[in-house]
């Protein structure tokens, strides 16, 4: 086996999936369900997280690229399995292992954001260290609109990134951001003027060509240790939990799958 077949091995078992890609020192991961849907489900937090653990550990893998699928990145968790009280325990488990991975993560995460990303779509992408957008990239937080919190220790991230009042803005009215908007906020790094994979993977070279160690300790110094986030996720899903027994809610959700499907 070659290096990265190695890694995908090792981080998601014997069969190489085409959602994962290993090159020149960048892994590429993809945020979708194994179906291809636009949308996290647990088996997709489980990957992710697996993926995440893997990569942290393997001196071959110097930057990730996260991505979406092309014209929409995520639109978000998927709402039948936040109406299946069965699932809860399981979902709770996987989304918390995901950010986790996310918050502790010791190496550049670069996202290409091409379309809509919505919910967790959106959320997951504060833990990244640049944000490549398409100029028609949308952004939008409905959480408090489904009568939850917010996930991924956003409620530290956003402020820090954002501002209190925009972040306030963004997850309370839940207005949808456009790339020019995200962009202005310090959400998005940089609008490509290109093909946006191209200019993300761009980036991801002129990464991946730095000494290494200085690399990490600059981001180490940037960013402070993830313990902080780590107990902010456990406080959110605390309540996040909590919020999918109120039946309220769960008729609010219910509504908005029959809408979706």
């Amino acid at each position: 086996m070659n290096i990265a077949q190695n890694f995908l091995a090792s981080a998601v078992g014997p069969e190489i999936r085409p959602d994962t890609e290993f090159r020149n020192h960048i892994l590429t991961i993809t945020a979708a369900a194994d179906d291809g849907r636009p949308l996290l489900d647990r088996k997709a937090y489980e990957r992710l997280a697996a993926t995440l653990l893997a990569a942290a550990d393997d001196d071959a893998v110097r930057v990730v690229v996260l991505r979406g699928l092309s014209g929409c990145f995520c639109l978000g968790g998927d709402l039948s399995e936040f109406l299946d009280a069965t699932k809860h325990e399981a979902l709770i488990e996987a989304v918390t292992g995901m950010f986790r991975a996310l918050a502790t993560f010791p190496k550049p995460i670069v996202a290409c954001v091409d379309g809509d990303a919505v919910g967790v779509g959106c959320t997951i992408l504060f833990h990244c260290d640049m944000v490549i957008a398409s100029p028609s990239s949308t952004f939008r937080v409905p959480f408090v609109d489904l009568g939850l919190v917010p996930d991924a220790a956003t409620s530290i991230l956003a402020p820090e990134r954002m501002g209190y009042a925009a972040a306030f803005r963004f997850f309370c009215l839940g207005d949808t951001l456009t790339a020019s908007e995200a962009k202005d906020l310090g959400l998005v790094a940089e609008i490509a003027a290109e093909a946006t994979e191209d200019w993300t993977y761009s980036r991801a070279r002129q990464l991946a060509k730095k000494p290494v160690e200085a690399l990490r300790q600059t981001r180490e110094l940037l960013r402070r240790d993830g313990k902080h986030l780590c107990d902010r996720i456990d406080e959110e899903v605390s309540l996040f939990h909590k919020a999918l027994q109120d039946e309220t809610t769960l008729r609010r959700l219910a509504r908005i799958a029959r809408r979706a499907a």
